[in-house]
């Protein structure tokens, strides 16, 4: 089939180098975000996506909006069969949606109709799920509402991040992209209408979301962390200044601190909860590098009951 992939980010990679590989397919132009600033010097750069579709040859179609008349036009000019896509990152009106025969196909990270919406994977983690995984579905209107082709299934190992665990699925994803799209051209697939029941929604997760409250349960710090990890990234307050956090792990059995109240010894740095304390893994001061927080707690000294807040 004459494909346009859709997508942006180094999660939508594995789809498409395996749609660039298929002998089936052919992969006749990307559609991205436009080029965006990024890193310390805030340079302009392109996305993931588009870096992989130009070293490949393909044509790169960055609208702003996916309903502008030009980029609409030329979606129809390239007359594909098919559009996949991984995490392009914008809504794309009925006008573009109706353009392929085949319609638009979507690889979203969790087995639907659990956890719709733009943060599937960050969700699994924060909710503490065992199983998550990876579907195909048709795109509709109504958001990640579509009929499902198929599904991948991932177990949630107990330390997963929401990067670790979304680099695992975007791998298998990418195989079952390629397969539902193998089975819409064979005529053998046909997609089946999401189950009414055990909806839930995985909204963006905001920098405000990803703040810890060390009143909670350890294990729910825990998991917010993880769930937080790469982005947008746990963090707390000491001293009135910014601190982010990375993974930590339940110190079970010890003994217990006020909420946020630190522990720090030559080998370890605790962290008070409503339950046990935490371990703190590595902490990012404001302004400064990433170190480990004995290293951080060496520096900074808390003194006798001091917290994080």
């Amino acid at each position: 089939m004459r494909l346009v992939f859709a997508g942006t980010p180094e999660t939508a990679l594995p789809s498409l180098r395996a749609l660039l590989d298929s002998p089936r397919h052919e992969v006749v132009a990307v559609v991205t975000r436009p080029d965006a600033q990024s890193g310390r010097g805030r340079k302009v750069h392109p996305s993931p996506v588009a870096e992989l579709a130009e070293e490949s040859g393909i044509e790169v179609l960055r609208p702003v909006k996916a309903g502008d008349p030009a980029f609409l036009d030329r979606l129809r000019a390239l007359e594909p069969d098919c559009c996949p896509v991984v995490a392009y990152g914008a809504l794309l009106p009925q006008a573009a949606l109706d353009i392929p025969r085949h319609g638009w196909v979507n690889l979203h990270f969790s087995i639907l109709p659990a956890w719709r919406g733009a943060a599937p994977v960050q969700h699994a983690v924060l909710h503490g799920d065992e199983i998550t995984g990876a579907t195909t579905f048709r795109i509709v209107k109504e958001l990640d509402a579509g009929p499902v082709f198929g599904v991948v299934t991932e177990e949630v190992m107990p330390g997963d991040t929401s990067g670790a665990l979304l680099e695992r699925l975007s791998v298998s994803g990418a195989g079952l992209l390629a397969a539902t799209l193998d089975g819409i051209e064979d005529g053998k697939l046909e997609a089946r209408p999401q189950p009414s029941e055990g909806v839930s929604l995985a909204p963006k997760i905001s920098v405000e979301d990803a703040r810890v409250d060390w009143s909670a349960p350890a294990m729910g710090i825990d998991r917010l962390i993880r769930a937080c990890t790469p982005g947008p990234g746990a963090w707390a307050e000491f001293r009135g200044q910014r601190v982010k956090l990375g993974p930590v792990r339940v110190a079970a059995g010890e003994e217990r601190l006020a909420p946020g109240e630190l522990a720090a010894g030559k080998r370890r740095v605790l962290a008070g909860t409503a339950t046990d304390p935490v371990e703190l893994g590595e902490v990012q001061p404001q302004g400064k590098r990433l170190m480990s927080a004995v290293e951080w707690a060496r520096g900074v000294r808390p003194e006798a009951r001091e917290c994080l807040r």
